[in-house]
């Protein structure tokens, strides 16, 4: 992400929160890094090339039991893409409407606020309602060590108080 773009969304907090994000949802991962930082990358690893709209693929996750339509650098389903899109009137699918509706979500959930001040603890708690991967999320599916996102989130150029 560019000093512009961190800038944009709120500061070097906030951009190395959305940076731990990916490597926690698995679509930023620098040994299996997607042609573009995750933005490209289907629930189960799948790319998808046109990002004029979420790619709307249903995967069949049997680890897991589920089906998701998680797409993108933050893994949206379908249906929170199109209640963003539309709230935000965002153009496309692209890394910037992306990041712009992570945040969007940042702040719903009471994370973003924490984020800028380097509470990142009660950040993530904040965030875990959204992100399955987050610790302590509860939807039955891989959940990251806090120490771990820590680690991201600080090799991230994040600040913790």
């Amino acid at each position: 992400m560019t000093a512009a773009a961190a800038s944009d969304l709120g500061g070097a907090n906030v951009a190395a929160f959305l940076d731990m994000l990916a490597v926690s949802e698995g679509t930023d991962i620098p040994a299996q890094r997607s042609r573009d930082r995750g933005y490209d990358v289907i629930v189960g690893g799948q790319l998808f090339n046109d990002h004029r709209d979420h790619p709307r693929v249903l995967v069949s996750l049997p680890r897991y039991g589920i089906k998701s339509s998680a797409a993108g650098r933050y893994q949206f389903l379908r249906s929170t893409w199109d209640d963003l899109r539309a709230r935000l009137d965002l153009p496309d699918f692209g890394p910037v409407s992306q990041d712009r509706a992570a945040v969007a979500l940042l702040k719903q959930c009471g994370a973003y606020d924490l984020i800028r001040l380097g509470r990142f603890d009660a950040a993530v708690a904040a965030a875990r309602r959204i992100w399955a991967s987050l610790p302590g999320a509860g939807y039955g599916q891989k959940e990251h060590a806090l120490e771990t996102l820590r680690t991201a989130y600080r090799a991230a150029g994040g600040l913790l108080q």
